[in-house]
């Protein structure tokens, strides 16, 4: 016997048979779209590994070594089958994979630039100060290198997080501390005592930095010598026009 004759004919199936595969069918597809889609789980962040086993697996590449570990870094967010928010973070332990890579490797910007960039720039007022007392705390430990993450955070406190006391207190560090920084970095606190309505005391620091000698540049120079004229004509008293 041949295999066309073997193999029946459609015409001879029985029509319940057709009907049952049919709703068959129909049932599976009509489940198949009920049924959720899978959902992508995001995994948590690991703790940051220890800076003497970093040195260890960096093999004298501390430089290669810290790029690395920002890219994994940065990479987090997107895994697969998910994209996680920054602000959904553990930003306790985004912060340690900062540190240890700046632990691993000082003069290495980038941390920096990540925190006060990218991190920093999320909508949850809490892990904004997070990350600015990191920028602070690491600003601390080489002023002159890091000076301008904290300006730029001084900033942010200003006016993301609406508070000025906490960018002054930032200002007044970069003042102290940060020597080689340029004069818009370190005259910002006298400016932002303006702002806080401390008119005498902006007046009282800035006529002593002009007296100081400090100032080289003479449109640097000329334009606090008026800043300092306009402060003063705005505590004098006005009166009245007698007309």
């Amino acid at each position: 016997m041949t295999r066309a004759h073997r193999e029946r004919r459609l015409a001879v199936v029985p029509r319940w048979v057709l009907v049952l595969l049919v709703a068959t069918f129909v049932l599976q597809t009509a489940l198949a779209g009920t049924r959720p889609r899978p959902v992508a789980r995001a995994q948590d962040l690991a703790p940051a590994p220890p800076v003497a086993w970093l040195r260890v697996a960096s093999a004298g590449e501390p430089i290669a070594f810290g790029y690395g570990m920002a890219l994994y870094l940065q990479a987090f967010d997107n895994q697969p089958g998910i994209s996680i928010p920054f602000g959904e973070l553990d930003y306790p332990r985004v912060i340690g994979w900062l540190a240890a890579m700046l632990d691993l490797d000082p003069r290495n910007q980038y941390p920096m630039l990540l925190a006060t960039q990218v991190y920093a720039s999320v909508s949850d007022p809490a892990r904004k100060r997070l990350m600015a007392e990191f920028v602070h705390e690491q600003f601390l430990r080489d002023p002159e290198q890091r000076w301008r993450w904290l300006a730029y955070t001084a900033i942010l406190a200003k006016h993301r997080l609406k508070d000025p006391a906490l960018a002054l207190r930032y200002a007044r560090d970069i003042a102290r501390l940060a020597r080689t920084a340029p004069g818009w970095a370190r005259q910002m606190h006298i400016f932002l005592l303006e702002d806080l309505g401390e008119l005498e005391s902006a007046k009282i620091l800035l006529g002593g930095l002009l007296a100081s000698g400090e100032i080289k540049d003479e449109r640097e120079l000329y334009f606090l010598t008026e800043r300092l004229k306009d402060m003063k004509n705005d505590e004098k008293p006005s009166f009245p026009s007698k007309e």
